[in-house]
């Protein structure tokens, strides 16, 4: 394992989040954002196997960073097979990166006086590729696991700590919405910062 690029992802967006915050520029931090995600799962040997495990059914949510200052946090999603979400949204600026396997996100819009719900694109991802999710813009949708013989897994990265975000699921049918916290999966973040071995092999 090579904890090192996530390390140093880590420290790329705790850079870009301090600027960006300051000048209140979403726009910047998604676009750099998104390049920087897209140069970490990109290679697929960093993430502990702790976090990707694939449950049975359903999905899990793993916080693998949160800011101290709760600006960005960074999660590993894993799917079983065939395992999809509600349709939600998130209230925050998102970037999700394919690590493994392959998802489907489904795009709705919603009608801000009936809240009846459409359907926009569907996207496919695969492995390397990077979505971009902006509320500003809309950034409602459902997404699935688009296998249904093996599990996926999916780098998540939000402007926020995400497990502790009020937002809202969707009936599909009527749009009716219903609040929620999504929390996380993991009891205990991964220890990203023991450089000891390293730093005695050095001499």
């Amino acid at each position: 394992m090579n904890p090192a690029r996530l390390r140093r992802f880590i420290g790329d967006m705790t850079s870009l989040v301090g600027g960006a915050w300051q000048d209140n520029d979403e726009t910047a931090t998604v676009e750099v954002g998104a390049r920087l995600l897209g140069e970490l799962v990109k290679n697929d040997d960093w993430l502990p196997e702790a976090m990707a495990e694939c449950p049975p059914h359903g999905y899990v949510q793993n916080l693998l960073w949160c800011d101290p200052f709760e600006r960005f946090s960074v999660v590993s999603f894993v799917w079983a097979p065939s395992a999809k979400t509600p349709v939600h949204d998130h209230q925050v600026w998102g970037l999700v990166g394919m690590l493994r396997g392959s998802e489907t996100s489904q795009a709705f819009a919603r009608d801000g006086k009936t809240g009846e719900l459409t359907k926009g694109n569907c996207s496919t991802l695969a492995p390397g590729d990077v979505e971009i999710l902006r509320p500003s813009v809309g950034d409602i949708h459902q997404v699935t696991n688009a296998l249904s013989d093996c599990g996926s897994l999916s780098i998540h990265v939000y402007g926020g700590n995400i497990g502790a975000v009020r937002r809202y699921t969707f009936d599909p049918a009527t749009g009716k919405e219903n609040l929620f916290v999504s929390g996380y999966t993991n009891k205990a973040v991964p220890n990203l910062w023991d450089r000891s071995s390293e730093v005695r092999a050095a001499g």
